[in-house]
């Protein structure tokens, strides 16, 4: 086992190997909530005309009333010409202001009878040049950036490349996912319990932390504490994907075969010990055809934390998230004594006050004790050596 590195170590090796997973092209109807993998620039000025803003009509500012409606002009109609004279074309919101108009009048300051329209007494100073008009180019010209690769496609941006006729657009691929969960002891949720056994759960955890991110596994399977199975294991699914998950087997006893049935197929170790509670003895490195390759411990809150402090952000880099590792942090709610030589990771609740968040501690006697996670939001980073943190510090925050 090679010697224990720091959290900022091991981060930093984590994310420096992060590569990424290729681009595909979607149809912009099934873009939504994936990364953006190209610079998107306007198909026209927009508003590509001058839009009117408000129901009414158009006229000239310098026009006396009364003036007779020459009839009504609606959103996506052609748009009509304002004559020389005292007219107005009735508008609605959103059509394209009529040529030879300068002057949109809400409905509300005037009077109408049949086709002659007057403004209502003391309403004057509605007729004013430029307002209620949304100017050609005002928003963006043809050929401008409006996002640029590495966003998220959420409900502003779908607008957006809609608006723009993306029809299609590239987008960052996801990985292909596969979770394998070592242990004579595990065995499946729905099976009978014999004595010594457990049901499996990291597995389900993992599941939920790559949701988080918004990944998903294509492939999950139990491995027994066998050398040769797992091997056999570890060269079928290596073939398959890009990112391999394992929890248990990592660490020194008898049956933890999992760092020398990685070397056995040619991956890479890059880490395998980490100054830090819970978690220590997680195993990162690289297959032999560019897989990355997580070797989590078995201990369910050990797994989770490493999930959320490294599988996550690894995965986030790689798909080009912009915003994927930007520091996320917090107020604790109440003083915690930090380690003498480990980063201790802290199951948190997160609440919510005066628009600000707060990270409850949710103590955990032992990596094994997770029974009562279910409310917790993720962990704390209390770096070592600092003595007390007080209530009311600022701290790293990974949500699982």
């Amino acid at each position: 086992m090679c010697a224990a590195i720091s959290v900022k170590e091991a981060n930093e090796l984590v994310l420096e190997n992060s590569g990424d997973f290729g681009i595909e092209k979607l149809p912009l109807e099934q873009a939504a909530g994936r990364i953006l993998a190209e610079d998107i620039s306007a198909e026209r000025h927009q508003p590509p005309f001058d839009r009117v803003m408000m129901d009414g009509i158009a006229c000239r500012a310098g026009d006396e009333f009364p003036l007779k409606c020459l009839g009504r002009h609606q959103a996506g109609g052609k748009i009509p010409t304002l004559p020389e004279g005292n007219v107005c074309w009735e508008v609605m919101t959103g059509a394209a202001l009529p040529h030879g108009a300068d002057c949109v009048i809400p409905v509300e300051a005037l009077v109408r009878k049949e086709v002659e329209i007057s403004l209502k007494a003391g309403d004057g100073g509605a007729r004013v040049a430029g307002r209620f008009i949304h100017p050609e180019g005002s928003d963006a010209k043809k050929g401008d950036l409006l996002l640029s690769s590495g966003i998220t496609i959420d409900g502003p941006v779908m607008a957006l490349l809609a608006a723009n006729g993306y029809s299609e657009v590239r987008v960052y691929c996801r990985p292909k996912i596969a979770l394998l969960a070592t242990g004579d002891e595990l065995v499946d949720v729905n099976a009978a319990v014999g004595e010594g056994q457990i049901r499996r759960s990291n597995d389900s955890m993992m599941r939920g932390v790559l949701a988080e991110g918004g990944f998903a596994p294509s492939y999950v399977a139990h491995i027994p504490d066998d050398f040769e199975a797992l091997v056999s294991a570890l060269q079928k699914v290596l073939k398959e994907v890009d990112v391999l998950i394992l929890s248990g087997g990592v660490s020194m006893g008898a049956f933890d075969y999992v760092p020398s049935a990685l070397q056995k197929v040619g991956a890479k170790k890059l880490i395998h010990r980490i100054t830090q509670r819970p978690g220590a003895p997680m195993w990162f490195g690289i297959g032999p055809e560019g897989q990355r390759i997580f070797g989590l411990p078995g201990n369910p809150v050990s797994a989770m934390a490493c999930g959320a402090r490294y599988v996550l952000p690894l995965l986030k880099k790689a798909m080009h998230n912009r915003l994927a590792n930007l520091p996320s942090e917090a107020l604790l709610a109440e003083t915690v004594q930090s380690m003498d030589k480990r980063t201790f990771f802290l199951p948190v609740r997160l609440e919510w006050k005066t628009g600000q968040a707060i990270l409850i501690p949710h103590k955990v006697p032992t990596s094994g004790d997770f029974m009562h996670l279910g409310e917790t939001a993720g962990i704390a980073e209390i770096p070592a050596g600092e003595g007390e943190v007080k209530a009311g510090s600022f701290v790293a925050f990974y949500p699982w």
